[in-house]
């Protein structure tokens, strides 16, 4: 699974490797110079809504798969604009591998990095880290507008580098990829302009997806796959649901568990790329068709899991977090945004139970009163309803959360806790 940013190269990249038809592409050529819009006729081919064309940019999670010679990629366009983070969440939830679209051209890499607080480019590189993507090819897109210069490859790498290291990344998990995307330079084949191949000799970024090691599959564990979305297909019937197997297999016609309405179902149909398929593991990207089940029962960050394995529900939460670039503290109280694998759900700050040493984890303090940028806690949180969670050490994907607040993330962290209902009940008795 890779997730790609918003740059007209994750389409680009597909066309050589026969993922969209060079008449649908002519199509959307055609239609983008009569809107005003001649440079987006690339971004078209995964951007397909109206609302997408008209502004210009990507809104939801597109799907798109190719083959290299190691891997069949699912490929996740995932928005870049901050009115679409929350979108862009879900694509990284399913995602073994990123590739983050730098654009080198002057003043948009700055404005990407931020001038004052966390810039688009720096939010995005946090989450995927926090998400549990290891591996992350830096794309520095638009390189011909600078003349393919050396030297603002290398600023641009030194300047992201060490927020990439802040961030928890490994040097040797990041690969860097100087391109040009609009006319094909360093995509899909080995540089030709000179002026890039005087002084770069590395991998092109198709070359670079090529090189990622193989991710790891948890097939022994019993099944969870976070529902993505709820879609309307007419191959699959009146109830389907896709996203990515996080462990376990799921074959046609068994019995899947859905929560948390706790309703069981059955499997009809499994595909892939509109592909059937009789059976799928952990790592796959699927549709499924499910029957015996009312739709209002079925919705996006439900979790379908085997039926003597339930995952756990719960509306009242404990919390390791790591409080991000905020300028203003938080405190107890707080009303914000909670995403959890597709889940999003509003939440409030019950409880900071400790400030914690970042090194060591050890606690420095406890009950502190609020929390500032850069502070690690352990905090307790209240949801609005309840929602499919695991403690972290059990089941990492059900496992991550993200707060967000007014329209930016201020912290991200980890299941610890996840209380019952008899708990809740005792603790307010």
């Amino acid at each position: 699974m890779l997730i790609l940013g918003n740059q007209p190269y994750v389409v680009d990249c597909c066309m050589p490797l026969g993922g969209f038809q060079k008449k649908q592409m002519h199509k959307n050529e055609k239609e983008s110079k009569e809107k005003g819009k001649g440079s987006f006729a690339y971004a078209w081919a995964m951007d397909e809504s109206a609302d997408e064309r008209a502004r210009g940019i990507t809104m939801t999670v597109g799907v798109a798969y190719f083959d290299t010679k190691n891997y069949q990629v699912v490929l996740l366009d995932s928005p870049g604009h901050k009115d679409f983070v929350p979108n862009m969440i879900s694509g990284v939830t399913q995602s073994d591998a990123a590739v983050l679209a730098v654009d080198a051209s002057i003043g948009s890499f700055e404005s990407g990095m931020g001038v004052n607080g966390i810039g688009q480019t720096k939010e995005h590189a946090q989450l995927i880290r926090s998400f549990g993507v290891d591996h992350l090819i830096v794309a520095v897109n638009k390189m011909d507008s600078v003349g393919y210069s050396e030297e603002r490859f290398s600023y641009v790498k030194s300047q992201l580098a060490i927020f990439l290291r802040s961030c928890g990344y490994k040097e040797s998990a990041i690969s860097w990829v100087p391109l040009s995307a609009m006319i094909n330079e360093n995509l899909v084949a080995a540089a030709s302009d000179t002026r890039l191949t005087s002084w770069f000799d590395g991998n092109c970024l198709l070359d670079a997806i090529d090189s990622l090691p193989p991710a790891h599959r948890d097939v022994s564990k019993p099944l969870c796959l976070p529902i993505c979305d709820v879609i309307s297909s007419h191959a699959l019937g009146q109830v389907a649901v896709c996203g990515k197997i996080m462990s376990g297999a799921i074959r046609s016609d068994s019995k899947v568990l859905v929560m948390p309405a706790g309703e069981l179902a059955t499997v009809r149909i499994i595909e892939r790329d509109s592909a059937r398929l009789n059976m799928a593991r952990a790592g796959d990207n699927i549709a499924i068709g499910l029957q015996g089940i009312d739709p209002i029962h079925v919705m996006s960050g439900g979790v379908l899991c085997h039926p003597d394995y339930p995952v756990s529900v719960s509306s009242s939460l404990e919390l390791k977090v790591l409080v991000l670039d905020i300028t203003v503290p938080i405190l107890p109280g707080l009303q914000f945004e909670l995403h959890m694998h597709h889940a999003k759900v509003s939440a409030s700050l019950a409880k900071i139970v400790s400030l914690l040493d970042q090194k060591t984890g050890k606690a420095l303090a406890k009950k502190p009163r609020l929390l500032t940028a850069r502070h690690a806690a352990i905090i307790e949180v209240k949801l609005e309803r309840e929602v499919c969670v695991e403690e972290f050490s059990a089941l990492k994907a059900l496992g991550r959360v993200f707060l967000r607040s007014q329209g930016s993330t201020v912290a991200v962290g980890v299941v610890t806790r996840v209380h019952e209902l008899k708990e809740e009940v005792l603790a307010t008795a």
